[in-house]
């Protein structure tokens, strides 16, 4: 069949009526992807081609190797996925310089050229699907089928992860089983002063995977926006972007370099390949990415230049349906058995600390922060309290003063129970430098009352005290005692001192000697929900809580420098240490 604006695409068609038949379920991003695809099909500026898809079939099939090097045969989601990019295509019209017959001179003509339509595609699907195999196909493709001399690069958080893509091509080297690869292997690296035909022409180098015969290479770089810019790659791989912390967007840096024009027209049809499991890095770039493709999908933005197959389980709810894990594994029981998702459904019912891990990876749910020490049930808020007139102790973590300072309020109440109230601080400066996912959820911090933001680019203690002193007179809450960290807290204490008076304050020292049983109470009371707490900011310090534990069974809290999110259950524990220590001054 030759190009065609209105034929279905053949494996796309029979996606669909596996999707219809019930055979398949699928999630609301796969739905709506599904909508996008129907829409290209109807419209007749866009064409199919399937020999540019057969034909990429075609070559993996015939001369492609696994890893460990059996004979590779596409998966059906490898056709579905590739079809997207190698099966669409449209045509525009540029001026052209072509040369005169004669070899002289030359000029330019109005020509219609093909181009090829996605040049981006975002896939995110759970670990064991075989990604780093998919995207490895696509860099030898093009590696070897396209003559021109083409830059091609792999990333990944870390190198070795980036090294996935390039491990099954050396084995396809090694191995040589098709007539392409046997003709493009034959010979010796070592011959430099001999005939040309008796030299290698595909080879695993220091520099990557080079194509001697086209001057092609593919190369691995680190997951840095320094090392991506200005490169005129014309195919590159993002692996695991949901999965590391990066704060800048690297897919962003690779298409700024890889849109410039790579001399004549036909040649700058670039892709960007970004593959991923869903991660546990809350807020971060990744999160933003996942915002836009959230918007074509649902058809806010055009582009349809970007294609997305997002997987993922639609509710929590079907984690215990195993008929509904191929919303976010389609390649369950070919790449990854029903038993290694079984043993995992076991292993977080047993194991609260994995379960967020384990949603994400596993089936598409991405969960707030690691949730290592609270489990996702017990950072559910409460519905909204007021604590008016109550006695409490407050605790205060002034550790981040320079950017982030955080109060939390503690009432104790019937049967062990305890309220939480808590109140943040930030500057103007560090608001205005939060990503996009991250602004949002800040945003709704500050509606709801949790987080207050000072003018300047640090804060000043004097009227962070003066702001919080104001807050407690209106809330009228009864302050019996005050702990808090020394780190950074001298001039809020000492005036704490003067106008409250010595006694009831408390120094909490950071630490597994003061922390370990604070916190091992302070889980068991949220086990049993008795930390009473309505603030969407309680819930997302609680998330983000990760406990170091030593070889005696002792824990302290985990800060890392980025994540300025934890404060919170800081001073929620130092108030609690307070509490204990003064339980005389309570009614």
């Amino acid at each position: 069949m030759a190009l065609s604006n209105t034929a279905t695409p053949i494996y796309y068609e029979q996606f669909r009526e596996a999707v219809l038949s019930g055979e398949i379920p699928i999630c609301r991003e796969v739905e709506m992807e599904m909508h996008r695809i129907d829409h290209l099909i109807d419209n007749p500026g866009i064409y199919y081609d399937d020999e540019a898809i057969n034909g990429f079939i075609a070559f993996c099939e015939n001369e492609l190797t696994l890893t460990n090097g059996e004979d590779l045969k596409l998966l059906d989601t490898f056709k579905l996925w590739a079809e997207e990019i190698f099966g669409w295509y449209y045509f525009v019209e540029r001026s052209v310089y072509t040369r005169n017959p004669d070899g002289h001179g030359g000029r330019y003509v109005k020509k219609r050229i093909k181009k090829r339509l996605t040049k981006k595609q975002y896939l995110i699907v759970a670990r064991g699907a075989a990604k780093s195999m998919y995207a490895s196909c696509i860099q030898n493709y093009f590696l070897n089928v396209d003559t021109s001399t083409t830059h091609q690069i792999t990333t990944a958080p870390t190198m070795k992860q980036a090294d996935e893509v390039l491990s099954p091509i050396r084995t396809a080297i090694t191995r040589a089983r098709g007539p392409l690869y046997q003709f493009l292997t034959e010979g010796s690296l070592q011959n430099t002063t001999g005939s040309r035909m008796n030299r290698m022409k595909l080879a695993s180098t220091k520099k990557g995977i080079e194509n001697l015969l086209t001057g092609s290479l593919l190369e691995i770089r680190p997951m840095r926006i320094d090392k991506l810019q200005g490169l005129r790659v014309k195919v590159a791989t993002v692996d695991e972007w949901l999965s590391g912390d990066i704060k800048e967007d690297p897919i962003a840096a690779i298409e700024q370099g890889a849109a410039k024009e790579q001399g004549s027209a036909e040649n700058n049809d670039y892709l960007i390949l970004a593959i991923s499991s869903e991660g546990t890095v809350r807020n971060g770039a990744g999160d933003t990415i996942k915002m836009e493709l959230s918007d074509i999908l649902k058809g806010d933005y055009y582009a349809p230049h970007v294609s997305i197959w997002w997987y993922k389980l639609d509710s929590i709810d079907e984690v215990a349906d195993p008929e509904m894990w191929l919303k976010a594994q389609p390649n369950l029981g070919y790449t990854v058995t029903y038993e290694t998702y079984h043993d995992d459904v076991e292993r977080m019912e047993n194991n609260p600390a994995v379960k967020n891990d384990i949603l994400a990876k596993r089936f598409g749910i991405p969960c707030e922060g690691y949730t290592y020490y609270f489990t996702y049930e017990e950072t559910l808020p409460h519905k909204h309290q007021e604590f008016w007139q109550m006695q409490c102790a407050l605790g205060a973590d002034l550790s981040q003063g320079d950017d982030f300072c955080a109060f939390t309020f503690l009432f104790p109440l019937q049967r062990g129970a305890f309220g939480v109230k808590t109140r943040n601080y930030i500057t103007e400066r560090t608001l205005k430098k939060l990503p996009a996912a991250m602004r949002m959820k800040y945003d709704q911090f500050i509606n709801e009352g949790s987080l207050m933001v000072l003018d300047g680019t640090v804060l000043d203690m004097m009227e962070v005290y003066e702001d919080l002193e104001n807050y407690i007179l209106d809330s009228q809450y009864d302050v019996q005692c005050f702990g808090y960290d020394p780190y950074n807290a001298k001039d809020f204490v000492e005036r704490w001192e003067k106008e409250n008076g010595p006694y009831g304050i408390v120094k909490v020292i950071q630490g597994s000697k003061t922390e370990s049983v604070p916190l091992g109470e302070l889980k068991k009371l949220s086990e049993d929900r008795l930390l009473i707490f309505d603030e969407e900011l309680m819930t997302f310090a609680m998330g983000n809580c990760i406990t170091l534990e030593d070889t005696n069974g002792n824990r302290k809290l985990y800060k890392k420098r980025y994540d300025q999110k934890i404060d919170a259950v800081a001073a929620m524990m130092d108030a609690y240490v307070a509490y204990k220590l003064n339980r005389e001054a309570f009614d």
